[in-house]
C-alpha cells in the first residue's frame, strides 16, 4: 500500500523529467535552427576543445519552454545531462528556446570563476541577441561558442574590451532625438493607444509581447510588466539523457551564468 502511494507521488516528477531531451551529442538542435554545416563545425570544435582541456560545452536548442522559466529549465537539463567532469564540475550549457525568444548560458560550479556572469552577459548581448534579431541563429551560436572557448582558454581580455567599446559607443543623437520627440508627442495625444503601438515599433523586444522603450517595459494588452530575467546553473559530466555514444561525466551546477531574450 505504501509502495503504491509512493509510486503515485513520484509519477508526476518522472513525467516532468521525461520532458527533457536526450543528450545525443555536443550539439542537440531539437528546434532545428542550426544549419548542417555549422552543426558539424561546432561539434568538431567542441570535441577538440574538450580533448585539450577537459572542459565540456554543449549547445542545445528546444522549440519551446512550455511555460517554464528558462533558468530552472536550464538547471534541470544541465543536471539531467550531468555536464562536465564529476570532480571538476566544468561543464557549460548554451540553451536557446526560439519560440520563447529566450537564451541562457549555464555555467558549472568549477568554471564560475573563469566564465563569469559578466562574460556570459557580454556574450549573450553582443554575440547572440544582434544575430538572433537578424534571424542568424547559426552565426550567433557559433560566435558565442567561439567567445566561450576564448575565455575558458584564458583569454578574456578581447571580450571584455569589446564590451567596454560597445558600452561607450557614441549615440546617434539625431535618431535618439527623433525617437524621443515622436514618442512624447504620441503619448500626449494618443495615450493608451500609443503605449500599445509604439513600443513594438521603436522599443527593444524582451520576449513575446514584452518591449523596453524610453526606459520602461511595456506589455501591450496587459496591466503589468516586467524586465528580462537572469540566473544560472553549472556543470559536470554524466548523462541521464545520454545517447549516440556521447554523455556527460557526472557533474552539477548551481548559480553561474546569464539569461537573455531578443
Amino acid at each position: 500500500m505504501l509502495a503504491a502511494a509512493l509510486l503515485v507521488a513520484l509519477l508526476p516528477l518522472r513525467l516532468f523529467a521525461a520532458e527533457l531531451p536526450a543528450l545525443t551529442g555536443r550539439v542537440v538542435d531539437n528546434a532545428g535552427i542550426i544549419d548542417a554545416g555549422t552543426k558539424a563545425a561546432l561539434t568538431q570544435k567542441l570535441a577538440d576543445f574538450e580533448t585539450k582541456g577537459s572542459d565540456q560545452i554543449v549547445v542545445a536548442t528546444i522549440p519551446s519552454l512550455d511555460g517554464e522559466e528558462i533558468e530552472p529549465y536550464a538547471n534541470r537539463l544541465f543536471r539531467f545531462w550531468k555536464l562536465g567532469q564529476a570532480k571538476e564540475n566544468n561543464g557549460v550549457l548554451l540553451l536557446v528556446a526560439p519560440s520563447d525568444h529566450k537564451m541562457r548560458i549555464e555555467v558549472g560550479y568549477g568554471l564560475e570563476g573563469t566564465l563569469t556572469d559578466l562574460h556570459t552577459k557580454l556574450i549573450i548581448e553582443n554575440d547572440m541577441v544582434p544575430a538572433f534579431r537578424a534571424g542568424d541563429f547559426s552565426g550567433g551560436i557559433s560566435k558565442a561558442v567561439d567567445d566561450m572557448v576564448m575565455v575558458l582558454n584564458g583569454n578574456p581580455e578581447e571580450l571584455e574590451a569589446r564590451g567596454k567599446r560597445n558600452e561607450h559607443a557614441p549615440l546617434n543623437t539625431d535618431n535618439l532625438f527623433f525617437a524621443v520627440f515622436i514618442g512624447i508627442w504620441a503619448l500626449i495625444f494618443f495615450g493608451g493607444l500609443a503605449a500599445s503601438v509604439l513600443p513594438p515599433i521603436f522599443g527593444q523586444k524582451l520576449g513575446p509581447g514584452r518591449y523596453r522603450w524610453l526606459g520602461m517595459t511595456f506589455e501591450p494588452g496587459h496591466r503589468s510588466s516586467g524586465g528580462w530575467s537572469s540566473g544560472s546553473s553549472g556543470g559536470g559530466w554524466s548523462s541521464g539523457g545520454g545517447g549516440g555514444g556521447f554523455s556527460g561525466g557526472g557533474g552539477s551546477s548551481g548559480g553561474g551564468g546569464s539569461s537573455g531574450s531578443w
